[in-house]
């Protein structure tokens, strides 16, 4: 069997990262990590607490060092904060060390999913649609510039993007089709 690169996601907060990636793990039979989780488990506080007493650039010190860490691991799925790819370390890290996909979700349709959701510090604003827009705007090319494969969001279901990332993945030959239905996590 091949070596299969671990798979990173980005895109905007609330384009699906976490919730596609734990299931894409379990598909492709991988450990699973959400950067933002490790980060809060380092922190022992919530990103929001860290970002509002210490601010965005010592957050972002933080994550660059666990986004590091993570590239470089165990091969696994891994979900990254929605401005991982600010850093061009991060970026480069992304990029040359698994498969990148990016979830590409346009601000009206992240705005519909998150417009309720408290705990995301660059949302609590008078406008967050507008912002998510603007995130957008300054992201896009990032995650693009960043990402290996660009999978639009729309309106499927969790399990159909997550076939339609296995089936890029085996395509592309980042994954043996074998592996793809393989529910023996030892990879037997």
């Amino acid at each position: 069997m091949s070596v299969v690169p671990s798979c990173f996601l980005v895109g905007l907060p609330g384009s699906g990262k976490s919730t596609i990636g734990r299931q894409l793990a379990r598909r492709l039979s991988l450990p699973f990590f959400d950067s933002d989780h490790v980060i809060e488990e380092r922190l022992g506080c919530s990103i929001r607490e860290y970002f509002e007493r210490e601010g965005e650039a010592r957050f972002r010190d933080l994550e660059e060092s666990v986004l590091d860490e993570l590239t470089q691991g165990p091969v696994s799925v891994v979900s990254t904060g929605g401005g991982s790819v600010l850093r061009p370390a991060n970026r480069a890290h992304l990029h040359e060390r698994g498969t990148v996909v990016y979830l590409r979700s346009i601000p009206e349709e992240v705005f519909r999913r998150l417009r309720h959701d408290r705990n995301r510090p660059l949302l609590q604003v008078e406008d967050p649609l507008q912002r998510l827009r603007d995130l957008f705007e300054a992201r896009d090319p990032l995650y693009r510039q960043t990402a290996h494969f660009v999978i639009e969001t729309g309106r499927p279901s969790v399990a159909t993007l997550v076939n339609m990332i296995v089936m890029q993945l085996e395509l592309s030959g980042m994954t043996p089709p074998e592996r793809a239905g393989n529910s023996d996590p030892a990879g037997r």
